[in-house]
């Protein structure tokens, strides 16, 4: 017995650690896009601290995990409760198949170095453009 069939419905876990995955993925993907926009449009709350840093730290370790040839803590996580629930990790449920659609490509492992680290510069490179404020504070 491993540590992942001890939980109840280990299929339903996978299924929901597969759209948190999805969401990290969204909020790093639109989070920079809409830093962009609002910046240049003057949304103060693409300005809020806290939520760039949080941005800033997402896309930080996910190039830290790329660079160190480490898998995502979250695609382990989900592997070993689909394992536990009798499903290949490769069998979808209806959430997985559509989830993983959009997340999951067969590709060289250096160009999603690559992608993440560029990534990671435009974040960056947003964070010098627009810098972040602190509540309550004017610049």
């Amino acid at each position: 017995m491993n540590l992942y069939s001890r939980f109840p419905a280990p299929a339903i876990w996978a299924d929901a650690i597969l759209v948190a995955h999805a969401a990290i993925v969204v909020f790093v993907v639109a989070g920079l896009v809409l830093i962009l926009i609002g910046g240049a449009r003057g949304w103060t709350w693409v300005r809020n601290l806290w939520f760039r840093i949080a941005h800033l730290a997402t896309i930080g370790i996910v190039v830290a995990q790329a660079w160190l040839g480490q898998l995502c803590p979250l695609t382990i996580w989900e592997a070993g409760f689909r394992r536990a629930a009798g499903q290949a990790f490769h069998e979808r449920s209806f959430i997985e198949h559509w989830v993983s659609q959009v997340l999951f490509f067969d590709l060289p492992w250096w160009i999603f170095l690559t992608t993440y680290t560029i990534f990671a510069l435009l974040v960056i490179l947003a964070w010098w453009q627009y810098p972040p404020k602190r509540a309550g504070r004017k610049r």
